[in-house]
């Protein structure tokens, strides 16, 4: 009795710690953190300099830890802050949130810092954070019988496959399915920001800009969506080994990419000049047809995939996520929803990196050492513009002095 006692005063003292009141602090703040130092390493790393010896070697751990490190942390943050607001039911906190931001630190440490323990253990470990953050979302959503939120439980599902996929093709020595794998979990994410982009984007616009908000198309919202699933499904059967034509699958991606600017298009943008954490959502979810067409291309032309990878991930992931985060870290510590100094810039440089990144290095390919270099730079300065404006807040409790 005494023990139980006990247990629910530490877990009472963790709760009232500001860090572990919600998700998106922790995970926020890690996720920007990470980010900034991984892709110092990968900068090193490119000028000669080897300062890891992780799991799989410097080339798969960049694009493992860029997906299952810095955008798991984002989406878990998301989504287990969300989850709250979708079904009024509390969300993880306390010792629990902070044991799950530990699986998800413990996965990073080994990933990088292997330390000879058997293969299979940092992929063990690595493997059971996004099921934790699954899990949790599943019980919350079924307990309030919210059943439009259950979609992002496949895609949870799906990242976990194409993790273990990863980790096998590491295991293996299988390049083809690690290269496939990775490919999946980028689709995989794209999906989550089709769907919650087309959520938020035009209603926060709306809101702010004071904008009469375009009723949705039901065709065209169901296009979107619909095509863009059957990218992922169209992926998820290459990584299987099927032999999916080429063309279909191009012709797939070309047909969510002018859906999804059409769709794009009808969310009030072009009004949006003023605000950058408005325009920075409208930029980064037009990265979202552009890498998509871009992929279609490679994919007719049968050249890699490299550039338009990186106009999803850094254009679209790295500065949705930026102007989200941005966005969330206000509204849910009771601070009023502005643009604080240099985010429009950080934003800015995440737009840069993509473009030099993506179309850029493709029609450019002789100065890709320039873009490499500047892209990574452009990164990590904006995370370090984040960081500098949102630690405090997010270390700190709300302003209205409620809980969360």
């Amino acid at each position: 009795m005494q023990s139980t006692s006990s247990s629910a005063v530490r877990s009472s003292t963790l709760s009232r710690l500001p860090l572990a009141r919600l998700a998106f602090r922790p995970f926020f703040l890690l996720a920007a953190l990470f980010s900034v130092l991984s892709l110092g390493v990968w900068f090193a790393f490119w000028h000669g300099d080897i300062l890891l010896r992780p799991v799989g070697g410097l080339m798969f751990w960049h694009q493992h830890e860029m997906l299952f490190g810095f955008v798991a942390a984002v989406v878990a943050g998301f989504l287990l802050t969300a989850v709250q607001n979708w079904t009024g039911l509390s969300s993880i906190k306390g010792g629990p949130l902070l044991a799950l931001v530990g699986v998800w630190l413990a996965g990073r440490i080994l990933m990088a810092f292997p330390m000879g323990l058997p293969a299979w253990l940092p992929a063990l470990v690595d493997l059971a954070f996004l099921p934790l953050v699954a899990g949790v979302v599943a019980r919350l959503v079924i307990a309030a019988k919210r059943w439009r939120n259950l979609v992002f439980l496949p895609a949870l599902g799906l990242l976990v496959l194409a993790n273990l996929a990863m980790h096998l093709g590491v295991l293996n020595g299988n390049a083809e399915l690690i290269r496939q794998a990775a490919y999946l979990a980028v689709l995989l994410v794209t999906l989550l920001m089709v769907v919650v982009g087309g959520r938020v984007i035009a209603m926060f616009t709306a809101n702010r800009l004071g904008l009469t908000r375009k009723p949705p198309i039901p065709a065209l919202e169901t296009l979107s969506l619909g095509s863009m699933m059957a990218v992922v499904l169209g992926q998820l059967l290459v990584m299987l080994g099927v032999a999916v034509p080429a063309p279909l699958l191009a012709a797939l991606m070309g047909l969510a990419a002018l859906a999804n600017a059409v769709r794009l298009s009808r969310w009030g943008g072009l009004h949006s000049w003023r605000e950058p954490l408005l325009w920075g959502l409208h930029l980064s979810y037009a990265f979202i047809p552009l890498g998509l067409a871009m992929w279609s291309l490679a994919l007719f032309t049968g050249d890699r995939a490299d550039a338009a990878l990186h106009a999803l991930t850094i254009g679209g992931m790295g500065t949705m996520m930026l102007a989200m985060m941005s966005r969330v870290s206000l509204g849910h510590t009771a601070r009023p929803i502005r643009t604080l100094p240099g985010i429009g810039v950080a934003l800015g440089l995440m737009v840069a990196a993509a473009l030099l990144r993506s179309p850029v290095l493709a029609l450019f390919p002789q100065i890709t050492h320039w873009t490499y270099n500047l892209g990574i730079i452009f990164w990590c300065l904006a995370y370090l513009i984040f960081l500098f404006h949102y630690v405090g807040p997010l270390l700190s409790a709300r302003a209205d002095g409620k809980d969360g």
